[in-house]
């Protein structure tokens, strides 16, 4: 049973992601080849929406793959070719989104949330174990007729 198991941890373990890229797609020159890659792994595709361009295997991932490519071929720089498909296509085509104004409550909300579930938890700590009110003494009448009606 463990000697499955551990072979199963190992080939998961060993199991790359797999790249859509196509060999047709690869560029002849290994840096412009590994830029393209790692553009390509910012990207978003736009049909699946959460895998990386490089690994989604949809026609229109093949074609920002192409694209990228062609941009990088034609001399443009890395931040050329981000801008130039972030403004035919948008932010949303990033998968890490640009700290900007108008994203500034994507990045902010998720720490701020933290903070207050850990002052929501430190107050709660440091409230005294016996803060709850004290029966009076109906109370207490009412709670033993209850439980002797039981």
């Amino acid at each position: 049973m463990l000697a499955r198991l551990l072979i199963a941890l190992c080939l998961a373990l060993s199991a790359g992601p797999a790249l859509a890229v196509q060999p047709d797609e690869v560029l002849a020159d290994p840096a412009l080849e590994a830029r393209a890659r790692t553009i390509s792994a910012e990207l978003r595709c736009l049909v699946c929406q959460n895998q990386s361009i490089d690994d989604s295997n949809a026609p229109l991932a093949r074609d920002l793959r192409v694209l990228v490519r062609e941009r990088l071929s034609a001399g443009a720089s890395d931040s050329e070719v981000l801008s130039f498909v972030v403004e035919r296509y948008g932010e949303f085509v990033l998968l890490k989104p640009r700290f900007a104004l108008h994203t500034l409550l994507l990045w902010l909300v998720p720490p701020l949330a933290l903070i207050a579930g850990g002052l929501v938890l430190w107050r709660k700590r440091a409230l005294p174990a016996g803060a709850a009110a004290e029966l009076s003494e109906a109370e207490k009448e009412r709670l033993k007729k209850l439980v002797a009606d039981d």
